[in-house]
């Protein structure tokens, strides 16, 4: 029998309460979206209530005595332990609904109904619709149908109870492949350029692009002309012609509508606002999208009445006051979450200018150093997790632009002299290098790592294809034209 022990064991764990998890969620998300959340608050909690004065004395502040002197007041004199769970004391703030999500944004209308009112102007029977509106609901915000006809069909039959065949199914999505905005259903990249181009030159065009996109796709993404050149026995000028009219086509036709859960649609908010006075860096934070927010005294006043006359009072008037101290004690953490979210945005942008000052002033970006987010924390004496969080979507407005904040963090390294810089500096050398090559002629990482070094950088030629790839140049050779 093997031998069995049994040894205690310490160990020390943290946990985050309910009022730093809240802190946390509003740290992660934009200005935009904290209007949103805000307002969502608002209705959820009625003891919470929008200042509408311009007095500060009239907003909650958790350190003032004037502000909640009078109201402040122990439930406990009111309520008995005994007489209510602790659990039902427990203030739950949080809800399946509570996850960081894009707000929606109402800005024409959406790519889903758009395809909608199309299949009405259809010749489409109800059970028909219903099937070429379960379709629709299968492609995604670039315009793809990325699942396979068979998924879509046993879903008809296990969800809807709906028993189609194959054929059919494909039936209905040529239907759709005829909708707006072309190339819209497409299985992949090859048949959404194809349909766009069959509805410009008319189904069963055997023009130059289309043989190309039919026959010779790998050929052509590769941009191994040469292949194409001689099977076509065509001029350069004549493929460069086609290829020029492929070019023009849209690889993500569903991104041509004003669709809400399209991100390219979303209007940058900045988090911050950044002026230069005559030399001197002013920050502010941008409060527009930020109302303050203070205890509904309304309900306030009633809590206190019931706990003077707790003696009288009915089981109802229990619960309903076991109620209001959840909403209290809530409405207290998401006002203090609130006010810790604007202080940690403030004192995170304040080291960040100081760090980058000299950039700040003017805008040029060869004054960037280099700056990781361990040195905010550093500067800061905040987790460089929490710096993260306030990095991540957030923008900051300057009198020579809006720039996200990730913007101004990068690595370092040393030039052949010995010199610190940063590695977004090398980044605009190999842009630029990739701008004014010669396209017939593109140049290749290893000569990009030759350039740099004369201009200092020793940088290896694997490192250069990893800036590259970071910038979203593709490789020498996909870069290539006629």
């Amino acid at each position: 029998m093997a031998d069995q022990r049994i040894s205690l064991q310490q160990r020390l764990l943290q946990k985050l309460s309910p009022q730093q998890i809240q802190v946390i969620k509003l740290l992660e998300i934009p200005a935009i979206q904290l209007e949103q959340r805000i307002k969502s608050e608002l209705d959820e909690n009625p003891i919470l209530e929008l200042i509408e004065s311009d007095d500060p004395d009239e907003s909650y502040d958790e350190d003032s005595d004037d502000s909640q002197s009078d109201d402040e007041f122990s439930l406990e004199d009111y309520l008995n332990d005994e007489d209510v769970p602790s659990y039902r004391l427990s203030a739950n703030n949080y809800s399946k609904d509570d996850k960081q999500v894009d707000m929606p944004y109402s800005s024409g209308v959406s790519f889903y109904d758009s395809m909608i009112e199309q299949i009405g102007l259809s010749e489409l029977s109800e059970e028909e619709e219903l099937i070429a509106e379960y379709i629709i609901g299968n492609i995604d915000e670039d315009g793809y149908l990325r699942r396979d006809l068979l998924s879509i069909s046993d879903d008809l039959a296990f969800h809807r109870n709906i028993e189609v065949k194959l054929e059919d199914l494909e039936r209905y999505l040529e239907i759709i492949q005829d909708f707006d905005p072309p190339g819209i259903g497409a299985r992949d990249l090859q048949e959404c350029l194809l349909l766009q181009i069959m509805r410009k030159k008319g189904k069963g065009s055997t023009c130059l692009a289309a043989k190309i996109l039919q026959d010779n796709f790998e050929e052509f993404t590769k941009k191994h002309y040469d292949k194409i050149l001689r099977k076509y026995e065509i001029s350069e000028e004549e493929l460069k012609e086609a290829i020029d009219e492929i070019l023009k086509l849209n690889p993500k036709p569903g991104s041509s509508y004003s669709n809400p859960m399209s991100k390219s649609n979303q209007v940058i908010v900045p988090d911050f606002l950044l002026d230069n006075l005559e030399g001197e860096l002013q920050l502010t934070l941008n409060q527009k999208n930020a109302p303050d927010l203070q205890l509904n005294g309304a309900y306030l006043d009633l809590m206190k009445s019931y706990a003077v006359n707790k003696s009288g009072a009915s089981k109802e008037q229990k619960e309903a006051m076991t109620f209001m101290k959840q909403k209290l004690d809530s409405a207290k953490w998401f006002i203090d979450a609130i006010r810790q979210r604007q202080q940690t945005l403030t004192v995170t942008m304040l080291e960040i200018i100081k760090f980058q000052k000299e950039f700040f002033q003017d805008g040029d970006e060869t004054k960037l150093k280099p700056m990781i987010l361990k040195d905010i924390a550093d500067l800061t004496g905040l987790d460089i997790s929490t710096i993260s969080r306030v990095s991540n979507s957030k923008y900051i407005q300057t009198h020579f632009g809006i720039y996200p904040l990730k913007y101004f963090f990068s690595e370092g390294m040393q030039t052949d002299t010995g010199e610190e810089v940063s590695t977004r500096e090398i980044k605009t050398i190999l842009e630029e290098c990739v701008d004014n090559e010669d396209k017939r002629h593109p140049v290749t990482d290893e000569k990009l790592a030759m350039i740099l070094k004369e201009k200092s950088y020793i940088v290896a030629r694997r490192t250069v294809a990893k800036y590259r790839e970071q910038l979203g140049i593709p490789v020498a050779r996909m870069r290539k034209e006629l």
